[in-house]
């Protein structure tokens, strides 16, 4: 799998960036979950364009305060509504919002660890009530996944009983801390859970309550690496990364 996808980013990176275009230093800045896809794809752009990628990795809600104070950045990745809400800001180039990929929700365990049944919305409520302890993201540090937890803990009506024995992460890979014995289970975005060794994925959330974080890049207003972006951004949003994605928990968001 790992030969294909990278076989497939660079069938897909030529088909994007022409050879011979002066190297360039691109600055990306990239919401959590999105990060692996592009570390799996750089390697093979920066191959055959000859440009450098730089990566900055936060939470939507901290890039959107950082662009909205004036950060540079030459390509970024956020929600569909933060490119759109900070284009009308001058902050991206208009309509140059592409969307990626779109992640769903699951919930993840220590290697090793009895899988608990998540199959149905009330396995998922006993699952939560019975938990010594539950990670996921802080709401109050921007994260989708963690605001979504958070909500869906309200509607389902047994915040009260999760929230004192939440471990609220700033940020990262809930996994990570889950791997690190800090938590019985976490609830974060699966393609977040995927990398993180000595942990299992348990299964996405159920139908009825998933929640699925749409990812979308557009252009910095002043991007000092305007083409070489572009032709980032084209090979993001082109066919053949549908494999990449996939590999990563993701699938194509479409138009």
């Amino acid at each position: 799998m790992r030969t294909m996808v990278l076989s497939l980013a660079i069938m897909l990176v030529a088909a994007a960036a022409p050879r011979g275009a002066g190297a360039a230093e691109i600055k990306v800045l990239t919401a959590g979950a999105f990060k692996q896809v592009l570390l799996a794809l750089l390697p093979a752009f920066e191959q055959q364009t000859g440009h450098k990628v730089t990566i900055e990795n936060d939470t939507v809600g901290a890039l959107i305060k950082r662009i909205d104070g004036g950060e540079g950045f030459d390509l970024a990745v956020l929600t569909p509504t933060a490119v759109d809400d900070l284009a009308k800001k001058g902050k991206f180039i208009a309509g140059s919002r592409k969307n990626l990929a779109r992640v769903g929700v699951g919930v993840v365990v220590k290697e090793g660890a009895a899988k608990p049944d998540i199959g149905s919305v009330d396995a998922f409520k006993k699952m939560l009530l019975a938990a010594k302890s539950v990670a996921y993201i802080d709401p109050a540090a921007g994260g989708s996944s963690g605001i979504y937890v958070a909500g869906l803990l309200d509607k389902l009506g047994i915040a009260a009983n999760v929230k004192p024995k939440a471990k609220l992460i700033p940020g990262g890979a809930v996994a990570q801390h889950i791997a690190n014995g800090e938590a019985e289970l976490g609830i974060h975005q699966i393609s977040e859970i995927l990398p993180v060794k000595g942990v299992t994925l348990v299964g996405p959330l159920p139908s009825e309550i998933q929640n699925y974080t749409v990812y979308a890049a557009g252009l910095g207003a002043n991007a000092k690496e305007s083409a070489a972006a572009k032709a980032l951004l084209d090979a993001l949003s082109g066919p053949a990364s549908a494999e990449v994605l996939k590999s990563r928990g993701m699938e194509p968001a479409g138009s």
